[in-house]
């Protein structure tokens, strides 16, 4: 005798579950715009980490509306992006050198997450180099109106490039384990 199936699990669970992990992500990406580590030749942050780390683990929607409650935290005042409240915060922050950035984070991970979906290790690292190639189009165009062009690879791509690559390196080697499967779980 077998036991009868269990009902599907209804809607309202698989939201709330869904939207708990969009709050729990806005505040991982929080904490990791905040780590430092000392690294050549400027310190690192854990941001690129924890945003395509995000973006292979789970599907589009799920990221576009992690990436949009955290950068709707930084947007209403929340200090929750790198160098705030020091630099600032808010819009004033987020219109800032650093707000090409930001956003390139948000179109970055959502066509990182898109690329990944399905992919192995190595489809999941291409997919992380397309996003990460986002992030500093958008970040480098930005950034363009603060810095004048000649300057602009010294100050907005070359300190970082390096330690971003080892980041999108960490990630792709992680999304290999087994926990990285996170997003089957939660839906797309």
């Amino acid at each position: 005798m077998s036991l009868p199936a269990s009902p599907a699990t209804p809607v309202w669970r698989d939201r709330t579950r869904q939207a708990i992990f969009v709050v729990f992500g806005a505040l991982i990406i929080t904490a990791a715009a905040k780590v430092q580590i000392p690294f050549f030749p400027v310190p690192m942050t854990l941001h690129t980490l924890a945003v395509m780390g995000l973006a292979v683990s789970v599907g589009p929607r799920l990221t576009a509306a992690t990436l949009l409650a955290y950068l709707g935290a930084g947007a209403l005042g929340f200090p929750v992006f790198s160098g705030t409240p020091e630099r600032g915060i808010g819009l004033a922050y987020m219109m800032g050198p650093t707000g090409g950035y930001l956003a390139g984070y948000l179109l970055g991970a959502v066509v990182t997450s898109a690329l990944a979906l399905g992919r192995g290790t190595v489809g999941k690292l291409l997919a992380m180099l397309a996003g990460l190639a986002i992030i500093y189009a958008l970040g480098l165009a930005w950034l363009g109106v603060f810095v004048p062009v000649s300057k602009l690879m010294a100050a907005g791509f070359l300190p970082f490039i390096l330690g971003d690559l080892l980041k999108v390196a960490l990630v792709a080697a992680g999304s290999a384990l087994p926990w990285s499967r996170i997003g089957g779980m939660l839906g797309r």
